[in-house]
């Protein structure tokens, strides 16, 4: 299904989809974020600073709650997502990438209900990239690409006045149906912007990894490589780089008590960092990546050689979030570029 629909029909359309709750990017204190839609949808935005894998994957979660009364059999009461569907406008090609590569990770051999459970009822409405939306985007270089629909419902390119709104999946189609009369029949004028529009935002220079698909086997073969450590010396293990990933998936699960008598609490997963000193600590003290060097080892082999291994993808999606926030100017594409090329 492709259609037309003039931007200022945008609101419009999200208004009629009263059985979803919508979501767009906003600008708040020069931060571009996914808010529950309150008034004019912008689409205009670069990228938001959060990818939105959070919708699905939370940064924090209740597993269940618990509740331990003296004599009798703990009481335990799960906490399974509940509420309406959620829809996402405005999500760029790399960050419907990341969804692919989220889903993988959570249905890989067993199913995270917590995870499927709000994926479900999740969609996710592409905007495609004209232009490079960050000097360090490097989608291409990945396998990607600036007009992709990978892990989108919906994909719209703007074409100036209008968006060209192609359906992607069948919940695409639904949520495209919904509008109605909104959106128009494309004319031949507008696929020929559109299939233009589309060669020119591939032909836009980007960031470039010089050897993405050498990546997997030059990167095992320079575990031990002394580059880990002089690539990372400036790293303060602050985490934003892995927070501000699309694919990034490690969490931690705690106990927090809340009450001692009778004795309650919950069970709650969180976000959690490789690259945070604790995260490999065991309990006899010993720490297999001790150093600055082997964690950043670890995100980067994590990105281009175990999860190619793994799932025949590179988990890196290109959309430079680590390069542009990194406080001490860490690149991936410096990093990676830097120990390929020195393996040969």
């Amino acid at each position: 299904m492709e259609k037309i629909l003039d931007k200022q029909r945008l609101d419009d359309w999200i208004a009629v989809l009263t059985d979803w709750d919508a979501f767009a990017p906003a600008v708040e204190d020069d931060v571009w974020a996914f808010r529950p839609v309150a008034g004019a949808v912008r689409l205009d935005h670069p990228n938001t600073k959060q990818p939105p894998k959070g919708f699905a994957f939370p940064q924090r979660e209740v597993f269940f709650t618990f509740e331990q009364i003296k004599g009798e059999a703990p009481r335990l009461t799960q906490k399974l997502p509940q509420g309406k569907r959620r829809v996402a406008f405005g999500v760029r090609p790399c960050d419907g990438r990341g969804t692919v590569r989220m889903d993988r990770v959570f249905a890989d051999h067993v199913d995270d209900p917590y995870y499927q459970t709000r994926r479900n009822n999740m969609a996710y409405v592409g905007l495609a990239c004209n232009k490079p939306v960050s000097s360090n985007c490097f989608c291409l270089s990945v396998g990607g690409s600036p007009v992709g629909s990978d892990g989108l419902d919906v994909l719209m390119t703007d074409l100036g006045e209008r968006y060209f709104v192609a359906a992607v999946t069948e919940t695409g189609k639904a949520l495209m149906t919904v509008a109605g009369d909104l959106l128009k029949k494309p004319e031949v004028a507008d696929r020929q912007r559109l299939k233009d529009l589309h060669a020119e935002a591939v032909a836009q220079p980007q960031r470039a990894i010089h050897d993405a698909d050498g990546a997997p086997a030059k990167l095992k073969a320079s575990f031990k490589s002394p580059l880990w450590e002089e690539l990372a010396q400036a790293c303060i293990g602050c985490g934003i780089c892995t927070f501000l990933c699309p694919t990034c998936h490690c969490f931690d699960i705690n106990d927090e008590v809340t009450g001692a008598a009778p004795l309650k609490g919950s069970r709650v997963r969180t976000w959690d960092n490789c690259q945070f000193p604790d995260f490999t600590m065991h309990t006899s003290g010993h720490n297999p990546r001790p150093s600055v060097g082997a964690r950043l080892r670890q995100r980067v082999c994590h990105k281009f050689q175990y999860f190619f291994e793994n799932f025949g993808m590179h988990q890196c999606t290109g959309c430079g979030r680590c390069i542009s926030d990194c406080p001490v100017g860490i690149d991936i594409v410096h990093v990676v570029n830097k120990v390929t090329e020195h393996a040969g």
